[in-house]
């Protein structure tokens, strides 16, 4: 997300698919009577060989233009590409015993439906132009239509003669989709079973429920793709974590058997990223026009040094500080002011609005105007209160807030602002579960008893 807040949402949604009968693999396979499963380890460096060259064109050559139609090309027009369409782009047919049903409909919710011009319907995805203009082909005899046709490019098809579905997206749900099923998919899944022999005397008791394991299964292809050290998944540019902290909360590494002393005293306590970024402002005034989102732009982070340095060559990083929830109180608010203000060089300096000096974070925020949306709720609840002249009926409001905030897992603690209710002798805080407990007791029984 850090790359398309910067960059724009991606326009295309590209994925290859690896193709085994490629005349690469047919001539190598051929001459020593084998066949492209004997030799994964030849297929996967094919691939890969492909994939630097697909990712080369669609940075250097202008592949694709205006998205038109997905149809099926005429066969005494263009032949070789209605070979290519007909073998490569086409889904289905769809039977019950198809990977892609589920209740006996299709996954993928092809075939389509038959339109006459491409559109974008109410969430954002695109209507394809598909007419019903007579057109088919045989398969697995079954006719499939326009309605079977997947999305690709007639460049990328021809020239690479594998399966290549390209997707129109405009929109932070795909970026998403992508991000999860790289990162958050998982490995492979696969239920082994283990069964004993029939011909054991072995009389024992088996539990055959323990004797199913689930286990990660790394296919012929995988395996090859990372013994030959691959990469798994690719992004540019970079993107660089940004850690921040309140003032004297920073982390400490420290083992079980150091002195406290010993590790409050070490310089490297002082030596944060977050810490070092107002140092690096001191350092370069020049350079003090970046949020600290937008300063590994042109510095970059020396892990050993713990510095920032000025970046020497055209390379850049990305900056992306990380997510805080509003309900984190005073840290929030910081992450909201690192967004907007720029180089500062100390906490003094974040709290600093238009020269006045603010108390807090949340102070702050609300004199730029990062809270509007509450702003209007807040002031009404400062126009009550200066209504109110009852001091009881103000802590009768006070406790009526505690008690909800509690129901919530909060309390008036978590912000330091606001005051306190106060509870006299004969009022008890209802919500205290240990003053709840206590009242609970059976006191008759309890003075009978003893």
């Amino acid at each position: 997300m850090a790359i398309c807040k910067w960059a724009g949402y991606p326009d295309l949604f590209i994925r290859f698919t690896c193709n085994p009968k490629w005349p690469e693999v047919a001539r190598f396979g051929k001459c020593r009577q084998l066949s492209a499963e004997d030799r994964l380890d030849i297929l996967t460096r094919i691939f890969k060989i492909k994939l630097d060259q697909l990712l080369k064109d669609l940075r250097d050559n202008k592949v694709f233009g205006e998205v038109k139609a997905v149809e099926l090309p005429d066969n005494l027009v263009d032949p070789q590409y209605y070979a290519a369409v007909t073998n490569l782009m086409i889904h289905g047919p769809s039977r019950k015993s198809s990977p892609c049903m589920q209740n006996s409909k299709c996954t993928k919710h092809f075939p389509k439906k038959f339109v006459d011009s491409t559109t974008v319907d109410d969430e954002g995805y695109p209507i394809y132009k598909r007419r019903d203009n007579g057109k088919s082909t045989k398969r697995a005899g079954s006719d499939l239509d326009n309605r079977y046709v997947v999305p690709h490019n007639r460049f990328l098809l021809l020239k690479y003669g594998a399966h290549i579905n390209v997707e129109w997206c405009n929109q932070s749900r795909s970026i998403k989709y992508l991000f999860k099923y790289v990162n958050n998919k998982g490995h492979d899944r696969v239920t082994a079973a283990f069964s004993q022999s029939g011909n054991t005397d072995d009389s024992r008791i088996i539990d055959e429920i323990n004797m199913y394991c689930d286990c990660r299964y790394i296919s012929p292809c995988e395996a090859a793709w990372r013994i030959f050290n691959f990469p798994i998944h690719h992004r540019e540019p970079s993107v660089e974590r940004l850690s921040f902290h309140l003032e004297g909360n920073q982390n400490v590494i420290f083992s079980n058997d150091d002195r406290i002393d010993a590790v409050v005293n070490r310089p490297t306590v002082k030596e944060s990223m977050f810490l070092k970024w107002f140092e690096a402002n001191k350092e370069f005034p020049k350079e003090r026009e970046l949020t600290y989102a937008k300063f590994p732009l042109k510095f970059v982070w020396n892990q050993q040094s713990k510095k920032w340095k000025k970046r020497q060559t055209s390379a850049f990083s990305i900056g992306r500080i990380f997510f805080v929830p509003p309900g984190s109180g005073e840290q929030y608010y910081l992450r909201l002011l690192l967004n907007v203000i720029k180089g500062p060089t100390s906490y003094e300096d974040l709290r600093k609005i238009n020269g006045h000096d603010y108390n807090t974070f949340r102070d702050a925020c609300y004199a730029l105007g990062l809270l509007d949306d509450d702003r209007e709720y807040v002031d009404a609840i400062v126009e009550a209160k200066f209504n109110l002249a009852d001091d009881d009926l103000k802590n009768l409001f006070l406790q009526k807030i505690e008690h909800f905030l509690k129901g919530y897992g909060r309390s008036f603690l978590d912000f330091p602002t606001m005051p306190m209710p106060v509870y006299n002798e004969e009022e008890v805080d209802q919500n205290n579960r240990l003053i709840c407990d206590e009242m609970r007791y059976n006191r008759r029984a309890l003075a009978v008893e003893h």
